[in-house]
C-alpha cells in the first residue's frame, strides 16, 4: 500500500491522539484546551485584539469573549483599551497566569515526549524540518483558489496529477 497515499488520515489522527492525550493532562488542572490556546496565543503576542486572538487560536468570536469573560472574572488577562483604536481593547496576561502557563507548557512537555519516545533527536529534528516546510507549503496556497493551487503544486515537486510524472523545482526554499 503507498504509504504517502494516507498522509492526511495519518496526520489528522496524530493530532487527533495528541490533543486528546494532551486534554487528558489538562482537564486533571481544570484547563480546557480552548483556555490553554488563549493563554500560550497571548503569551506570544500581548497586546492583540480579541478577534486577531480568535482568528490565531481557531476559537469562534463569540466563544472567544466567553473564554474571556471567564479568564478576566478569575484574574488572568486583562483587557485595556487600544492606544490607536478607541473602540477596541487589547488582552494582556496578568502576574496570576505565569503558574498556569508553565503549568500547560510543562503538560505539553509530557505529551511532547510520550508521542516522541523511541524517536531519536535526529529523527525528531528531521520530522520537524519536514513539518515545518509542509506547513510554509501549504500556506503559501491558502489564498489561491484550488485550481490555481493544483497548477501550482503540479508545476514543482508534486506528482503531476495528471501523467503521474514528477517535477524538478521544490515549491519552498530549503
Amino acid at each position: 500500500m503507498d504509504r504517502l497515499r494516507r498522509f492526511g488520515f495519518l496526520l489528522a489522527e496524530v493530532s487527533r491522539r495528541y490533543v486528546r492525550r494532551f486534554e487528558q493532562r489538562a482537564q486533571e488542572m481544570s484547563l480546557t484546551l480552548p483556555t490553554c490556546k488563549v493563554l500560550a496565543s497571548l503569551e506570544r503576542h500581548e497586546g492583540i485584539s480579541q478577534s486577531k486572538l480568535a482568528e490565531l487560536t481557531s476559537i469562534e468570536p463569540m466563544a472567544m469573549v466567553r473564554i474571556l469573560d471567564r479568564m478576566e472574572a478569575d484574574g488572568s488577562v486583562e483587557r485595556r483599551p487600544d492606544p490607536v483604536d478607541r473602540r477596541a481593547r487589547s488582552l494582556y496576561l496578568t502576574p496570576k497566569s505565569k503558574p498556569t502557563l508553565d503549568e500547560i507548557w510543562r503538560l505539553a512537555a509530557l505529551t511532547r515526549a510520550e508521542a516522541f519516545a523511541g524517536i531519536s533527536q535526529s529523527e525528531r529534528n528531521v520530522f520537524l524540518g519536514v513539518l515545518e516546510r509542509l506547513e510554509k507549503n501549504l500556506r503559501q496556497l491558502e489564498d489561491l483558489p484550488v485550481e490555481a493551487a493544483l497548477a501550482v503544486a503540479a508545476s514543482v515537486s508534486a506528482p503531476n496529477l495528471v501523467s503521474g510524472k514528477r517535477r524538478s523545482r521544490r515549491l519552498t526554499t530549503e
